[in-house]
């Protein structure tokens, strides 16, 4: 019975992830097939193993510059994010103004509320009356805002369970507000920082309406706004697009394989206070 108990919880854990990495693994192996073969043994091995349907994605659509401006506008976009919203959460959870804290923070869990289409035509009109349409920024200043909330409420619960005499051990010592926030509170978040770095990042990377919205540049587009060029009403050439989508998920698998432990660190920081 006991053995029984133990096996069940682990078929439920396999069957989980054989529903998670199937799809991955059939993206993989459809785009290293050819159309013909695709249409013919959609589940069957490559045969042969090809890779032209990558070599059509760098040559024929872009990729190349379409990945470029994924991780221009998602770098700069998340590390906004991350320094406008550690110098919140500083303020609201350290400095000696309690009502203007309540306030921010009721600002800030209110905009969590606010639905994001919603903000669709307002953000159009402002994107238009700043005059930075078709530019990064268009897509830049939504991603910084959109990525603060979330992150100063976590990074502000990471904060509060930080003991104050070690910024006072600072002040004694000579530092200032911004040797406090440099030297003392931003090494000692770093796994929380890391955390919400790579949930903002494949935020950012993955949007698709802001992306398809604010850039008609061709040069200027993000790769799942690229990614969609593969589909028409005519055809659809499967093969580049599962290595058009394989290519646009690399980065984040390989991101977060190499940070999964500060991951893991900086999603326990904030949960036990003291």
């Amino acid at each position: 019975m006991t053995t029984l108990r133990k096996t069940i919880p682990h078929l439920f854990l396999l069957a989980y992830v054989f529903v998670i990495l199937y799809p991955m693994f059939f993206l993989l192996n459809t785009s290293f097939k050819k159309n013909m073969q695709i249409d013919s043994d959609p589940w069957g091995l490559p045969q042969p193993f090809t890779l032209s349907n990558y070599t059509y994605s760098f040559s024929n659509s872009k990729i190349g510059i379409y990945f470029f401006n994924s991780f221009f506008i998602s770098t700069v976009s998340t590390l906004l994010t991350i320094i406008l919203a550690i110098c919140i959460a500083y303020a609201i959870t350290r400095m000696k103004y309690p009502s203007l804290s309540k306030y921010v923070y009721a600002i800030l869990l209110l905009s969590l509320l606010i639905p994001a289409p919603s903000l669709l035509i307002p953000l159009y009109r402002m994107v238009n009356w700043l005059h930075i349409y078709n530019t990064p920024l268009a897509l830049i200043i939504p991603y910084t805002t959109f990525g603060i909330p979330l992150t100063v409420f976590v990074i502000a619960a990471f904060l509060k369970s930080l003991p104050k005499e070690l910024e006072e051990a600072g002040i004694i010592d000579g530092l200032s507000v911004y040797g406090l926030l440099g030297r003392i509170v931003l090494p000692l978040t770093m796994p929380t920082l890391v955390t919400v770095f790579i949930l903002n990042y494949l935020g950012n990377w993955n949007e698709y309406v802001l992306a398809n919205l604010f850039l008609s540049n061709d040069n200027l587009r993000t790769l799942p706004v690229a990614v969609v060029s593969f589909f028409n009403k005519y055809n659809t050439n499967y093969g580049a697009l599962c290595a058009s989508v394989m290519i646009s998920i690399a980065p984040i698998i390989l991101i977060y394989s190499i940070l999964q432990k500060r991951i893991i660190e900086g999603v326990m920081a904030g949960s036990v206070k003291g």
